[in-house]
């Protein structure tokens, strides 16, 4: 009697190919400045809160419209008594406080949460450079902070510029003294910007980055206080490079001092160390840059 084969005896399969539609990508690559581009938007997008929740935009939208308001209000004031209330130099320096609380809470929401999440390795699987990260993300916040004062400037000048008694000639002097502020304004977020985000990449907690944004601006100040008291006048003119918020106005002082401020030094005495103050901020942002491009050639991929 024939022995069965091994094909009679060989169970049928039971396995099935489902076609559900996954197709290869055919479109073009777009590459490395495309990706730097995506990221740098996505950015700006989640300085500001959009794409999340509504409970991430209570903050920055607050700011926003405190800074709005006040720039409508002296736009306001000097349309009715037609002098200048606030430069728009001075308008950026009172509202600095302003400033350092909304880079506490746009910084960690930039690098924080992707450090605590653990995305960092989807970000650098793909053709995106761990520097390109890096200054997207810089990038970013620095152009969220040039806006937060640049705009509420540019409603300014549209006040002053619809209320002038000068004509075209007064709409070009404003324009002149628009230009020198958003300058200052640019000065103001690249300082803040480079700590701030150095600061909150050094952790994954958001409220430990917050706390140290803060502490790093604010603990600064009173150095300052006490520098500028000491009987050396070369100490008290040299006592605001102890402080971010002094560094900048210093700076703007020495570079733009005519064109931004009424007062003369607005209250900052720096004597003949202007270049001094200029190359401080310089290098400060230089030196922040550096290291948070250090830090993210170690974070674990």
């Amino acid at each position: 009697m024939p022995e069965p084969s091994s094909a009679a005896v060989r169970p049928a399969p039971t396995g099935v190919i489902h076609d559900i539609g996954y197709q290869r990508y055919e479109g073009p690559r777009l590459g490395r400045r495309h990706v730097f581009g995506a990221l740098y938007l996505h950015g700006v997008r989640t300085v500001f809160g959009f794409g999340r929740s509504a409970k991430a935009k209570i903050f920055p939208w607050l700011v926003v419209g405190i800074v709005t308001l006040v720039a409508v209000a002296l736009a306001a004031i000097r349309s009715q008594i037609g002098e200048v209330v606030a430069t728009y130099a001075q308008f950026a320096d009172s509202m600095s406080w302003l400033v350092i609380f909304f880079v506490a809470v746009a910084a960690p929401e930039l690098v924080s949460r992707d450090l605590r999440s653990g995305v960092l390795p989807l970000y650098f699987s793909r053709p995106l450079p761990r520097t390109d990260y890096a200054l997207a993300k810089l990038l970013a916040l620095v152009t969220a902070l040039w806006l937060l004062l640049g705009g509420p400037q540019l409603l300014m000048f549209l006040g002053a510029a619809f209320t002038t008694k000068d004509g075209m000639s007064g709409v070009w002097n404003e324009l002149l003294d628009l230009l020198p502020g958003l300058l200052y304004a640019g000065l103001w977020a690249a300082v803040f910007a480079s700590i701030g985000l150095l600061v909150a990449s050094l952790t994954g907690k958001r409220a430990f980055a917050a706390g140290g944004v803060v502490a790093v601006f604010l603990m600064t100040t009173p150095i300052v206080g006490v520098l500028s008291i000491l009987p050396s006048r070369a100490a008290n003119e040299l006592a605001g490079l102890a402080s971010p918020t002094t560094l900048v106005r210093g700076t703007g002082i020495w570079a733009l001092g005519d064109l931004l401020f009424d007062d003369g030094e607005a209250g900052l005495s720096i004597g003949g160390f202007g270049p001094v103050y200029a190359l401080a901020a310089v290098l400060l942002v230089a030196g922040a840059t550096a290291l948070l491009l250090a830090r993210y050639r170690k974070v674990a991929s």
